[in-house]
């Protein structure tokens, strides 16, 4: 009895301490803001004014999404709604600032400061952090870098301080591909609950034992007001939904409490018992940097080179993996290398492409623009060609690093690499068009548009194929498209198979491939005048819209899944040959190598050399 005497005294000073330095908190998600719709602009404002009436509130949180496309005039826009607020605010980013964004979601950073944070309020540590990905589309991803961040900030604070988390998409399954390793670090600490948005509702969610609250949008919707959510934390985190100008509505409360997680669940986890099946598929070298990658790396002689999340550009060698050399940029890398002559090029967030020397990484030239360089740059006859963020696509000469021209008349971004044929230079980018430009001087010879308004529905991310004078193409709007080379004309075109964003050439140059966007994989006649199939066949990979091109070599067709799956097909009847696990994140576009190898990088920043 005098235990059970001391445990409720104990539980109720424990309590006690909680209500005495109650205080309450207002959280906006998934604003929206948007610069040709005013509406989410006026919902926030409205917010804003909201809490500003408001008495005892004592800082906003804001989860993402703040933005529908990431530009820079919208992020402005949201921030001087924000700075209307009276009392602090603090910002993460969500999936809207980071895959359609033309500064490659660096203009996150340069307008709020930063993409997470961390502070303590009466008692309480607050840490946010973001669940990308960069540019890719896939699932969201915690960079490894912000996953060893968060865990340096909470080992460093005091002990056993109740902790609470915001980030924007939810840490399960389908949401966020690494989400088992961010809860592993959460669950060593005394965090309370998880807040996030992307829903546009409000839920009470499971992370491994640890709760999760999704709240509502901003937005009106289809209701005449939007509103947003209110946090109480006494001895307990209770939670409402604030409708503007009418009175809040509970809906949840948390109990605050001393947490003690047990073992997870390791039924949730990926599983990786396929690479029992698949003995011939091993991994050569294994380098882990913890840094995300976003890059395909390119292979000269006994070099293997990639850029990284951080704006490191390496070098490590082909047969150890061990760093050769590494050089920063301004700001994260997302272009793809290419490589000739002892020569490396590359583009930086940072506005500025590099050319680097293979053996020691110094600077041969560099040329600057007034944006971010996405572009993977292609090298041709001594050429480079690589379009960038500020509406210009550029021919340089690799030796020299000088501009041979410019073409200016893109209107939104470039995130891909061209293809050369017939004197054209072709690409897509993210104004909804597609374009050749006469190699020599960079001239318009046409521009095709699929039809859509929307710019994320362009032929921007496929790296394009071209034979039989047609170059092939698919899009976020399902279709594989080929067009006339010399005139820009549709051969054919067709929504099939269900296509988004892949494509590749079989070594022979008569078929094509696509990675339908469920299990499937496509192989036409690249010489029909109508999409002529050779083979389809079910590879079993689940949903995908991971932008991983199909590549042929030796015969066996290699790609990657947005969850960590590398996969060989036959190239001549689209038989799944094997299946490898590397991870559970995006695997990039692989580099082939002969006999049977590959070079490939992962957003969870492995590289591997695997021989299969």
């Amino acid at each position: 009895m005098r235990k059970v005497i001391l445990f409720i005294g104990l539980l109720l000073c424990f309590s006690a301490v909680y209500a005495s330095d109650t205080f309450r908190f207002a959280l906006f998600t998934d604003l929206h803001v948007q610069m040709d719709n005013q509406q989410p602009a006026e919902d926030l404002q409205n917010a804003v004014n909201d809490v500003n009436a408001l008495q005892n509130i004592d800082f906003v949180i804001v989860s993402g999404d703040v933005t529908e496309s990431g530009d820079l005039a919208s992020l402005q826009k949201a921030k001087s709604l924000l700075d209307g607020l009276h009392i602090p605010y603090y910002i993460t980013v969500g999936n809207h600032e980071l895959k359609w964004s033309e500064s490659g979601a660096t203009d996150f950073l340069r307008v709020f400061g930063a993409d997470k944070f961390t502070f303590t309020h009466k008692g309480f540590k607050f840490i946010g952090f973001a669940t990308g990905p960069i540019i890719k589309m896939g699932d969201g991803h915690i960079a490894p870098q912000d996953i060893d961040w968060v865990n340096a900030e909470l080992a460093g604070s005091e002990t056993n301080i109740p902790v609470i988390a915001v980030t924007h998409y939810p840490l399960q399954t389908g949401d966020v591909d690494n989400w088992y390793d961010m809860t592993d670090v959460l669950r060593k600490y005394n965090v309370q609950i998880v807040l996030g948005g992307h829903y546009h509702r409000n839920s009470l969610l499971n992370y491994d034992q640890i709760p999760g609250i999704i709240n509502r949008s901003t937005l009106r919707a289809k209701d005449s007001t939007g509103g947003y959510s209110l946090y109480t934390i006494s001895d307990s985190i209770h939670v409402f939904e604030k409708k503007i100008a009418q009175p809040e509505r509970h809906w949840l409360s948390v109990p605050v409490e001393q947490k003690e997680y047990d073992q997870p669940d390791l039924s949730l986890r990926p599983s990786y018992q396929v690479n029992e099946s698949y003995k011939n598929v091993r991994e050569i070298w294994r380098l882990d940097s913890r840094v995300a990658i976003y890059t395909t790396p390119a292979v000269q002689d006994n070099s293997v080179f990639y850029g990284d999340d951080l704006g490191f550009f390496h070098c490590v060698q082909l047969n150890s993996g061990k760093p050769a050399w590494k050089f920063k940029t301004g700001s994260r890398i997302i272009s793809s290398p290419a490589v000739s002559k002892n020569k490396v090029v590359f583009g930086s967030t940072d506005g500025n492409i590099y050319c680097l020397e293979t053996k020691t990484g110094k600077q041969i030239w560099k040329f600057s623009t007034t944006k971010a360089v996405m572009g993977c740059p292609l090298i041709q006859n001594d050429t480079v060609y690589i379009g960038g963020s500020d509406g210009c696509f550029r021919a340089f000469d690799l030796s020299t690093g000088k501009a041979l021209w410019t073409f200016n008349q893109l209107k939104n971004y470039v995130e891909t690499r061209a293809v050369v044929a017939n004197g054209k230079v072709m690409f897509g980018a993210w104004d909804t068009n597609f374009y050749a430009l006469n190699v020599k001087n960079g001239t318009l010879s046409w521009k095709w548009n699929n039809g859509q308004t929307r710019m994320h529905f362009s032929p921007a991310a496929v790296v394009p194929v071209v034979a039989d004078g047609k170059v092939f193409i698919t899009a976020p709007d399902r279709y594989w498209t080929a067009l006339d080379v010399e005139t820009g004309k549709v051969v054919w075109r067709t929504n099939q198979h269900e296509v988004r964003e892949t494509v590749g050439l079989s070594e022979d140059g008569k078929t094509v491939f696509s990675r339908c966007m469920n299990d499937s994989v496509v192989a036409l006649d690249a010489f029909a005048d109508f999409p002529e199939i050779i083979w389809k066949t079910d590879a079993a990979f689940g949903y995908d819209h991971n932008a991983s091109m199909p590549i042929e070599r030796d015969g066996i067709i290699v790609f990657g899944t947005k969850n960590g799956l590398l996969l060989g097909v036959n190239a001549k009847d689209g038989k799944v040959l094997w299946r490898h696990k590397i991870g559970n994140s995006i695997i990039n576009t692989i580099t082939p190598l002969y006999k049977k190898e590959c070079i490939l990088t992962t957003t969870e920043g492995m590289v591997c050399r695997i021989k299969y």
